[in-house]
């Protein structure tokens, strides 16, 4: 995978402190980007905090006030996919494991949501079972936007908040602040972000304890967010983004006249059209499945078809590498997008991610 000059430095530290098992991401210069040792760190540290019977409560930070974590280390996976390599499928496989492992963690796992937190930031605190954002909280799923699609479980917690939230977010990308990332269902409580150091030592302080006592102890420092903006509009996109394709989304927008429903339109253009049909696909799927390894399983296998596409590579090369924001789609539109095109991205792994046992 891509290599940084931070390679030399500790890219996750792991703590403990009275009660508490801290896992902090440490690659600050690059949003705490993940990369396959860091989701390694992170997994290793949860083993020995459950084994550990005096930790009461985990919780996972970002360094730096910039961002929690921006995602994926996408240009590390650009690379090692024009290559050829395998280490960007070994990175997905151990994510989503990891994921899925968050969810179901026996102990409490606190997710500080402070500053920017993106695609693989998402999967490592949307699963936990205590979602704290701040007022700094810029949360979004941009994926559609570089010729992916929101995984670590997108399919699975964008179908679980009210209405059709999570498909507007999923489709647009629409940057979040922290009353709306509660309102879509992705968080629970705000905290201001210069309460952390308390926040942390009254998390270290606690005793053996259950989810109830966590809670309690964060309760102390909840605030109000600012006002939700999605909130002023939450109608309108139930009614426009209940539909199961695009071409139906897109027509209702289109016959609207709201200022929302302009700036909607003229975003979804600028998105890769194979990557909103497979995202809306995706997400209906999600609706009706009955797990999140489900859902992952499902985005596992698409990354078939990420790899195998154009949209991708021009996606990250317009976006990350040349920066001209100006990205040339293939298929161009999205009555060119075929069956054919979207078969990759939901074909069976043949090496699926977790037992069927």
């Amino acid at each position: 995978m891509h290599s940084t000059p931070e390679a030399s430095e500790k890219r996750t530290i792991v703590e403990r402190n009275g009660a508490l098992g801290h896992i902090r991401l440490n690659r600050p210069k690059a949003l705490n980007s993940l990369t396959l040792d860091m989701v390694r760190d992170i997994d290793e540290a949860m083993d020995r905090f459950e084994s550990d019977h005096d930790i009461a409560v985990v919780l996972i930070s970002g360094e730096g006030e910039r961002g929690f974590c921006a995602g994926g280390d996408i240009r590390a996976v650009y690379d090692a996919g024009r290559a050829g390599s395998a280490a960007p499928i070994d990175f997905w496989a151990e994510e989503y494991r990891l994921n899925a492992r968050i969810a179901r963690y026996p102990k409490a796992y606190v997710a500080f949501m402070d500053g920017i937190v993106m695609g693989g930031g998402a999967g490592l605190t949307v699963h936990g079972s205590h979602r704290i954002v701040t007022e700094r909280t810029r949360f979004a799923m941009p994926e559609t936007g570089i010729g992916f699609y929101p995984d670590v479980g997108g399919s699975w917690f964008l179908t679980r908040g009210p209405g059709e939230l999570g498909t507007y977010i999923a489709l647009t990308g629409e940057i979040l602040g922290a009353g709306d990332v509660i309102l879509a269902g992705l968080a629970d409580h705000h905290v201001p972000s210069e309460c952390f150091a308390d926040l942390t030592d009254e998390l270290a302080g606690l005793s053996q304890c259950g989810a109830a006592e966590v809670g309690a102890a964060i309760a102390t420092f909840v605030t109000e967010p600012v006002p939700c903006t999605l909130a002023l509009v939450r109608d309108e996109i139930d009614r426009l983004f209940r539909f199961d394709t695009i071409e139906e989304i897109i027509a209702a927008l289109e016959e609207e006249s709201s200022d929302f429903a302009l700036k909607t339109l003229e975003t979804l253009h600028r998105k890769s059209p194979l990557s909103l049909k497979v995202t809306l696909r995706l997400l209906r799927f999600g609706t009706s499945s009955a797990s999140l390894e489900e859902c992952l399983e499902r985005e596992f296998s698409a990354l078939t078809g990420v790899m195998k596409s154009h949209d991708f590579y021009e996606g990250v090369r317009a976006a990350v590498i040349d920066k001209d924001r100006n990205p040339k789609w293939q298929p161009a539109s999205l009555d060119v997008v075929t069956e054919a095109d979207m078969e990759p991205y939901f074909t069976p792994s043949p090496q699926p991610l977790f037992s069927e046992s």
